[in-house]
C-alpha cells in the first residue's frame, strides 16, 4: 500500500475494527486504537525522513480520478510543508491515544470518534485536491461535538458553573460550522472562475502560472477563504470558542484540538489562500499583519487573568497563534519558515501541557489555580515535565519554540517592525503566567489535601510526555534538517507572490541562504530554482 495512504487509512480502519469488539473488552479496544496510530507515526517518519529535498514539489503522490466531468480526483502528497505537520499530528495522537487511557466510560465509542477525528485532520494535511481538502476538514470538525459533549466537563470556578460543555460544544460546532460555509462559498467561487474544470491543487497552480485569475476577483476571494479557515486558526477576534473548547474538552481531545487542530487553519492559508491567490495576499496579509497583534497581547494578557488551568493554556494557545499569523503575513523565507517550524513546536508544547493539566485533574480533581500547590512534593515526574513545558511556552532556548519564534521576530523586522515588537512583549506575557502557573500548581509546601496524589510512574504512564518533550528538544537544538526540509517548500511559494526576475534571484537567493545559515537556523539551500 503506498506510504500516504497508510496514514490515512490506518486510523480509519482501527475504528472499523472497534465497531466488532465487545464494549466491556477496553484492553483490546485501547491496544487497536494505539496500534492503528503506531502505524501511521511509523508512516509519517517515513515520509519525511525520505522526502527528497534536492528534488523538491510534492513526493510520494497517490491519484485516483473520482469524479471526471468535474475534474475532482483522490490526490494525496507531500512537501516540505506538510511532511512537517503530518510528523506533528502522529506524534499528538500516538501521545493522545495513550493519554486518554485515563477515559473510562464508553470506552469504545469513545475511541471510534477519536480515530475518526485523527483521520479526518491527516486527510486535510495530506490532501492536493480542493474537493476531499474541504471533505476531510468537515470529517475532522464533526468528532468535535459528541468527544467534547459526552466525555467533556463543565468549567467551575470556585464551585459555581462557570459554562456547561453543552454551551462550549454548540459554540464551537457554530463557530467553526460558519467559518467552513464562508470557506466554502470562496472554494466554489474559485472553482467557478478558473476555467479550467478540476479541484486538483497542482493542477490549478499550473494553470494559474499561465493565465492568472484577475487581481480584483483574487482580492474579493482571499478573505473568504483567509477569514473561512482563519476561524479554527483562530484568528482574532474569531477566537472566543477556541479556549471555552478547550477547557470542557477531555484532556487528550485538548491535546489535538489545540496541537494540531487550530493548525488547519494557518495550513490552508497558506496551502490554498496564499499559494492560489498571490495578489489577493499582497493585498491583505498587511491586514492580518495587524490583526495578528491582538491575538499576541491580548491572548496574553486574557490568559494572565484566569484562573483555569485549562483556561490559561487556551488563551496561552490563542496568543501563540498570532506568531503563527505573523510569520505567514511577513512572507519572507525565514519568517514563513518559522512559522511553519512553529506550528510543529507549538503543536508539541500545548498538547504536552494539556497533558499534564490532565493528570492533575484527575489526581486532584480540580484545575482552579488557588486551590493547587506544593504538588511537586507528591509528583515530582510531572512536576519536572511541567517546569519543562512552561520554559518551552516561554520560548526558553534549547526548546523548538524558541527558535521558530527568533526565525519570525529576525525575519519579519523588516517588514513589520511593530509587530515584531508586540511579539516580544508577548513572549514577556507569556514568560509571566506560566512561571505564575508552575508556582501556584507545583511549588510551596505540601497540602494535607493532596497527600493521596499519584505521580506517573510507570514507565508506560511516562511514555507519553517523554515523546512529546524529546521532540521538542530534539528540533530546538538540531532544528537544521527540519527547516531546510520547509524551506524547500516555501520559496517556490513566496517567489509566487513575489516574483523576482530572474538575473535578481541568481544573486538574491544566496545571499539570503547565506544569512540564515550565519544565523545557524538553516542550511544554505539547494536545489530550489
Amino acid at each position: 500500500m503506498p506510504l500516504l495512504l497508510t496514514i490515512l487509512l490506518a486510523p480509519m480502519v482501527g475504528a472499523l475494527l472497534l465497531l466488532f469488539v465487545r464494549e466491556d473488552q477496553t484492553a483490546v479496544v485501547r491496544r487497536v486504537a494505539l496500534a492503528s496510530v503506531s502505524v501511521s507515526l511509523a508512516g509519517a517518519v517515513a515520509a519525511l525522513l525520505t522526502y527528497d529535498r534536492v528534488l523538491g514539489g510534492f513526493q510520494h503522490e497517490v491519484f485516483w480520478p473520482w469524479v471526471r466531468s468535474l475534474g475532482i480526483g483522490f490526490h494525496l502528497g507531500v512537501d516540505g510543508i506538510n511532511a512537517v505537520l503530518v510528523l506533528l499530528h502522529a506524534l499528538c495522537a500516538f501521545t493522545g491515544v495513550l493519554i486518554s487511557y485515563a477515559i473510562g466510560s464508553r470506552v469504545k465509542e469513545y475511541y471510534i470518534f477519536y480515530l475518526i477525528l485523527i483521520t479526518g485532520v491527516f486527510g486535510v494535511f495530506l490532501s492536493l485536491d480542493l474537493f476531499f481538502f474541504y471533505f476531510f476538514y468537515e470529517m475532522a470538525v464533526v468528532p468535535m461535538y459528541p468527544l467534547i459533549g459526552i466525555w467533556g466537563s463543565d468549567v467551575e470556578e470556585q464551585g459555581v458553573v462557570r459554562f456547561s460543555k453543552e454551551y462550549a460544544t454548540m459554540k464551537l460546532t457554530i463557530y467553526l460550522t460558519l467559518g467552513a460555509v464562508v470557506a466554502l462559498v470562496g472554494l466554489l467561487w474559485l472553482y467557478a472562475s478558473t476555467g479550467a474544470r478540476t479541484t486538483d491543487l497542482t493542477a490549478l497552480q499550473e494553470h494559474f502560472a499561465v493565465r492568472p485569475l484577475p487581481a480584483s476577483l483574487q482580492r474579493t476571494l482571499f478573505p473568504l477563504l483567509a477569514l473561512g479557515f482563519g476561524v479554527i486558526a483562530p484568528l482574532w477576534p474569531l477566537h472566543s470558542w477556541s479556549p471555552i473548547g478547550h477547557a470542557a474538552a477531555p484532556s487528550a481531545v485538548s491535546m489535538l484540538h489545540a496541537g494540531v487542530l487550530m493548525k488547519l487553519g494557518s495550513y490552508a492559508v497558506i496551502r490554498l489562500a496564499v499559494s492560489l491567490l498571490p495578489a489577493g495576499a499582497q493585498a491583505w496579509l498587511p491586514w492580518l499583519a495587524v490583526l495578528c497583534v491582538f491575538n499576541i497581547v491580548y491572548g496574553g494578557f486574557v490568559a494572565m487573568a484566569q484562573k483555569d488551568l485549562k483556561l490559561i493554556i487556551g488563551y496561552s494557545s490563542s496568543s501563540h497563534m498570532g506568531y503563527v499569523l505573523l510569520g505567514i503575513a511577513c512572507l519572507t523565507p525565514l519568517a514563513l519558515n518559522g512559522a511553519v517550524l512553529l506550528m510543529f513546536a507549538h503543536g508539541l508544547m500545548t498538547a504536552l501541557a494539556f497533558a499534564l493539566v490532565g493528570h492533575v485533574y484527575d489526581r486532584a480533581h480540580t484545575r482552579w489555580l488557588p486551590d493547587l500547590g506544593g504538588l511537586a512534593h507528591q509528583l515530582p515526574f510531572i512536576a519536572g515535565c511541567g517546569v519543562i513545558a512552561a520554559m518551552a511556552s516561554s520560548g526558553l532556548p534549547g526548546f523548538a519554540n524558541f527558535v521558530s519564534e527568533l526565525m519570525v521576530f529576525v525575519g519579519g523586522w523588516d517588514a513589520y517592525p511593530v509587530q515584531v515588537v508586540c511579539g516580544v512583549l508577548g513572549v514577556v506575557i507569556t514568560s509571566v503566567y506560566m512561571l505564575r502557573v508552575v508556582r501556584g500548581v507545583f511549588f510551596g509546601p505540601a497540602r494535607p489535601a493532596y497527600a493521596k496524589v499519584t505521580d506517573a510512574r510507570r514507565a508506560f504512564d511516562r511514555l507519553p510526555y517523554v515523546v512529546l518533550i524529546g521532540a521538542l528538544l530534539w528540533v530546538g537544538c538540531w532544528p537544521g534538517p527540519l527547516v531546510h526540509t520547509i524551506d524547500v517548500s516555501t520559496r517556490p511559494l513566496i517567489e509566487r507572490v513575489n516574483p523576482v526576475p530572474r538575473p535578481l534571484r541568481q544573486l538574491a537567493t544566496p545571499t539570503a541562504s547565506a544569512t540564515t545559515a550565519a544565523v545557524g537556523l538553516v542550511a544554505p539551500t539547494e536545489g530550489v530554482h
